[in-house]
């Protein structure tokens, strides 16, 4: 809102903010006294049956062509309408962030998350320095940074908040009873960081959304913008860098996998090549998406020099 709005519309924004975020509370407390599946049931019904009618909607499907020429409209249907099921049953969850945490590493069918990599887990846990993991878009990608303070790593997440502030706050509540400590996207979060990794801490960063003037990289055949901040970070401390993702099972379960630290490219001199580590993890984030093409947010704009008719 600038100062250039008028009276009118100032009032007309904050009426809209007012009701959205009631309606977000009254939402959210109804759905709190359900079990967490039923929650995430209720969030998938609405998104599919919204989500198919919006722009978003049809955003999704100009990716999906891009990403997958092969495939037929049915497929690419098929999977957007994935992405919404995936999408409502998140915000369902959302408000059970604190339950949804079931692990037993003795006894398995008992847990309602299923873990591979744990030997790469522990490494980061023990070898006494900081690190890099980055994530994407994919299943429920809340639970990393859960499953991080569970299991005691020190951590923090790089999180951007939304415009509405009643939003903003309701995500940073919940999230701060369940997650290390949170550093908001800004112009100065590279330094919040920079200080994170001084003090031994494992950040966790979102790699799967375009930034202006950054790295071009090689996604699903097509060149795209890319956020080097982890990159930079591990060229700058020599930190190990490793992937996690999140798949979603049925049955209200999860499957979360941790790679080993990537062998990073390095330039001539024998430091991290920045370009070059963003082209890795790019291609690592793809291999995720191909694999489970349903559970990624297929909306963000990652081809932003390709025209609307596509």
């Amino acid at each position: 809102m600038t100062s250039e709005t008028k009276p009118s519309q100032r009032w007309t924004l904050r009426a809209r903010d007012s009701a959205l975020s009631a309606g977000v509370w009254a939402l959210m407390r109804v759905l709190r006294l359900q079990p967490p599946q039923f929650s995430a049931w209720v969030g998938s019904f609405w998104a599919r049956a919204i989500g198919r009618h919006t722009r978003v909607h049809k955003a999704a499907l100009r990716n999906l062509r891009l990403a997958f020429p092969e495939k037929t409209d049915a497929e690419r249907e098929a999977i957007a309408m994935g992405m919404w099921d995936n999408l409502g049953r998140m915000a369902g969850e959302f408000v059970h962030l604190d339950r949804i945490w079931q692990y037993n590493m003795w006894e398995p069918a008992k847990s309602r998350i299923e873990t591979t990599g744990v030997s790469n887990f522990v490494a980061m846990r023990v070898d006494g320095k900081p690190a890099l993991v980055f994530t994407a878009h994919l299943g429920n990608w809340e639970l990393p940074a859960i499953a991080a303070a569970a299991q005691g790593l020190d951590s923090a997440v790089l999180f951007r908040a939304p415009d509405n502030s009643f939003l903003a706050d309701l995500l940073f509540n919940a999230r701060s009873r369940v997650m290390g400590e949170l550093v908001a996207a800004s112009h100065v979060a590279v330094f919040e960081l920079a200080a994170m990794l001084d003090q031994g801490k494992h950040l966790g960063i979102l790699v799967d959304q375009s930034r202006s003037g950054g790295p071009m990289v090689d996604f699903f055949g097509h060149q795209c913008t890319s956020n080097p901040t982890i990159a930079r970070l591990a060229r700058l401390y020599e930190c190990p860098v490793h992937g996690v993702r999140v798949i979603r099972l049925p049955g209200g379960r999860f499957r979360i996998q941790c790679t080993p630290a990537l062998d990073l490219p390095r330039d001539a001199g024998g430091k991290i090549d920045v370009n070059g580590s963003m082209q890795m993890i790019t291609s690592v984030v793809e291999g995720w998406i191909r694999e489970y093409p349903e559970q990624w947010t297929w909306f963000y704009r990652r081809w932003r020099h390709f025209g609307k008719e596509f």
